[in-house]
C-alpha cells in the first residue's frame, strides 16, 4: 500500500509542476493572486463563526436567556390576509402582525443519533397579534382594529434527517404543532354582530388562532428545514456520507481512524513506581493495543433542558491486549519479569453535563463499566509466576461484577478530577478559531 501511495504523490507532484511550469508568468501571478483571495476569504469566514460563537457563550451565560443571537427572527411576523367563513359571519383579517416571537426560550432540545431524529421545544410567555378584521352577515358590516393576546405559547418540532443517494445529509420530513393556554380577544366596533360572534367565539375560543395557525406552521416548517440544511452544511462542507450505514456509525468509524493517527493505539502507559519500606514494585514499557477498536453497544443520544446540556452514550471495546516489564524489590533482592494480559472486552455507559454558561465546569453524572474475561500470563517470578497468573486469571473473573461496582466511583472521582482543570469555554473558542478541529491537547491536562 505504501509504494503504491508513494507512486501516486509523485505523480500528482510531477503533474502539478509540469502545469506551473507550462503557464505563462502572468496566469501564474493570477493563479497566486486567486489563492490568496481563497486563503484570506477562508480566514474571515473563520473568525466570523468564531466571533459568532463567543457571541452565543455570552448569551447563555444571562440568567433567562431569550432568543439566539445570530439566529434571525421576524418580529414581527406578517401575516397573510386571512379570510374564514362562520357559517352566518364572513370574517376577514388584514395587515396581521405576530409580535414577541424573537423572545423565545429554548425548553427542550433532543437529538437522537442512531435515529437521526432531532426534537426541539421552544416556549413564549405571550404572543400579541394585531390587526385590521371584516366582520359580516347578510344583514350588518363592521370594521376596526383587533388584539389577540396569546399566553404560555410552546412550539414543539421533530426534524428527521436522512442520507441522499448523492451522500448528502439533509432534513427529509418535520413535525411541527404550536398549543397555547389561555387567548384573550378585543374586536373593536363589532356592533350589532358583536353577540353573534362572541356566540361563536365562545364556542371555538381557539377559533382566531386556528385561521392563523397553517401559515404559521408553514413558516416555521420553512424556517427551520432552511436553518437545519445550513447547520449541516457549515459542519459537514462538502463531504459525502455512506447511506449504507448510518452517520453516527460513520462517524465513529471516523473516530477510531483519528485515534490510530494520533497515536493512541497502541498507547502507552506512564511507568508506575511503588515504595512502602523495604519492598518496591515497579511496571515500567506497558503498552495497550485495541483501543481503537471501540464500536456503539446501545444508542447514543444528546439533549438540552434547564439550559444544561447532556450527552449518554454506551461504546464498548472488542479484545483490548497490553504487555508491560515488572520489577520487584524486597531490600537488596530485586526479581524483574514481564507480564501480557488480555481483556476480552470493555463496555461503559458514560453520562456527561454541561450548563450553557461555560463558565461551569462539566459534570459526570453516570459511569458504568462491564469487562469481559481477564487472562494474564506472567513470567520471572519462578514458581510464583504460576500462583500469580491463577490469582489474577481466576479471582477477578469470579469477583468481575463486585470489582467493577468497587472501582466505578473512584474512577467517576478521578474522572471529574479531570473535568474540573478544563476551562470549557476556551476550548470551545480555540475550536472555532480552529475550523472545529479538535486536538487532545486543547484541553490543557
Amino acid at each position: 500500500m505504501k509504494p503504491l501511495i508513494v507512486v501516486v504523490l509523485v505523480g500528482l507532484l510531477a503533474s502539478s509542476c509540469h502545469i506551473v511550469h507550462s503557464q505563462e508568468p502572468g496566469e501564474v501571478v493570477e493563479q497566486e493572486a486567486s489563492e490568496s483571495d481563497d486563503a484570506l476569504k477562508i480566514k474571515q469566514s473563520q473568525a466570523s463563526i468564531a466571533a459568532q460563537v463567543e457571541v452565543m457563550l455570552e448569551h447563555f451565560k444571562q440568567e433567562d436567556p431569550q432568543g439566539l443571537p445570530g439566529v434571525p427572527v421576524p418580529d414581527p411576523l406578517e401575516v397573510p390576509d386571512i379570510k374564514k367563513n362562520l357559517g352566518m359571519l364572513n370574517l376577514d383579517m388584514k395587515k396581521v402582525q405576530g409580535y414577541g416571537l424573537s423572545k423565545f426560550r429554548v425548553d427542550k432540545i433532543n437529538l437522537d443519533l442512531k435515529e437521526m431524529k432531532l426534537n426541539g421545544g421552544l416556549q413564549l410567555d405571550q404572543m400579541l397579534v394585531k390587526g385590521q378584521y371584516t366582520l359580516s352577515s347578510f344583514f350588518s358590516k363592521s370594521n376596526g382594529p383587533f388584539t389577540v393576546v396569546l399566553k404560555n405559547v410552546y412550539a414543539d418540532a421533530t426534524a428527521f434527517l436522512a442520507v441522499e443517494r448523492d451522500g448528502r445529509l439533509v432534513t427529509d420530513r418535520i413535525k411541527i404543532d404550536i398549543t397555547f393556554s389561555d387567548m384573550t380577544m378585543d374586536f373593536q366596533n363589532l356592533g350589532m354582530v358583536g353577540n353573534v360572534f362572541q356566540g361563536i367565539v365562545n364556542g371555538a375560543p381557539s377559533l382566531v388562532f386556528d385561521t392563523m395557525k397553517p401559515f404559521m406552521l408553514q413558516e416555521a416548517d420553512k424556517k427551520l428545514r432552511t436553518e437545519i440544511d445550513t447547520m449541516i452544511k457549515n459542519t459537514l462542507g462538502e463531504r459525502r456520507l455512506p447511506n449504507s450505514i448510518t452517520p453516527l456509525d460513520s462517524a465513529i468509524a471516523m473516530a477510531r481512524k483519528m485515534v490510530r493517527q494520533k497515536g493512541y493505539d497502541p498507547y502507552h502507559l506512564p511507568d508506575v513506581n511503588r515504595t512502602m519500606g523495604v519492598f518496591s514494585i515497579q511496571l515500567a514499557h506497558t503498552w495497550i493495543n485495541g483501543i481503537s477498536s471501540f464500536y456503539r453497544v446501545g444508542n447514543i443520544t444528546a439533549g438540552m433542558a434547564n439550559n444544561t446540556v447532556s450527552v449518554v452514550l454506551q461504546i464498548g471495546t472488542q479484545q483490548v491486549t497490553g504487555a508491560g516489564q515488572w520489577e520487584v524489590g524486597l531490600g537488596m533482592m530485586t526479581r524483574v519479569g514481564h507480564v501480557q494480559f488480555t481483556v476480552q472486552h470493555i463496555r461503559a455507559t458514560v453520562g456527561v453535563s454541561q450548563s450553557l454558561d461555560t463558565r461551569k465546569r462539566a459534570q459526570i453524572t453516570d459511569l458504568q463499566f462491564d469487562m469481559g474475561n481477564i487472562q494474564v500470563r506472567c513470567d520471572g517470578a519462578g514458581t510464583l509466576d504460576y500462583v500469580m497468573e491463577f490469582a489474577v486469571n481466576v479471582i477477578p473473573n469470579l469477583l468481575r461484577y463486585q470489582i467493577m461496582d468497587a472501582i466505578e466511583n473512584p474512577i467517576k472521582q478521578r474522572v471529574q478530577e479531570k473535568f474540573n482543570a478544563i476551562d470549557v469555554e476556551q476550548v470551545i473558542k480555540n475550536m472555532a478559531q480552529n475550523n472545529f478541529n479538535f486536538d487532545p491537547k486543547m484541553l490543557g491536562l
